[in-house]
């Protein structure tokens, strides 16, 4: 159906501006205006208000088990068939910020699906996973359970590059 196109389509620009957004709220506190950030910040929770208005639109959130199922389909897809493609585009034109970018998602998205897979093992006998903090690296988006390491598997960042997530 045209409409159901039309809000993935909004789904998917709505969420694009999110970050952008965040990408220029950061830069903005970078050089000295935090108040230009903070508007950034507040018109990027709009655009998730939007984003998540559209998603539940389309009848894409389900049940628990359900959602981290499509989430892990998601994370194999980009680590199996999208990362490799893009990195492979990337090395024949010699785009080396590309090819890192890429790289690091790539390595990271398998992370992702083993971490989805532990908790729809967890979530399919009616459990919670342990509690635990998440630790994801402001690099190369490394994401660790308990704490974070020392020096990034994914990409060397220390340990101070790490975010505890709340």
């Amino acid at each position: 159906m045209k409409t159901d196109e039309n809000l993935k389509t909004a789904f998917a620009g709505e969420s694009q501006a999110n970050r952008k957004y965040i990408a220029f709220s950061r830069k903005a506190e970078q050089e000295g205006y935090p108040q230009v950030a903070k508007l950034f910040r507040a018109t990027a929770e709009a655009e998730t208000v939007h984003a998540l208005n559209h998603l539940r639109a389309i009848g894409e959130i389900s049940a628990t088990s359900n959602n981290l199922k499509a989430a892990k389909k998601g994370e194999v897809y980009e680590n199996k068939i999208m990362y490799p493609d893009f990195i492979k585009d990337a090395e024949s034109e010699n785009r080396k910020n590309a090819i890192n970018t890429f790289t690091f998602a790539n390595k990271v998205e398998k992370v992702h699906a083993q971490l989805y897979q532990k908790a729809i093992e967890a979530v399919l006998t009616g459990k919670d996973l342990e509690k635990t903090d998440y630790f994801v690296c402001q690099t190369c988006g490394y994401t660790v359970g308990e704490d974070a390491p020392d020096v990034c598997p994914i990409c060397g960042a220390l340990k101070t590059q790490f975010k505890k997530m709340n």
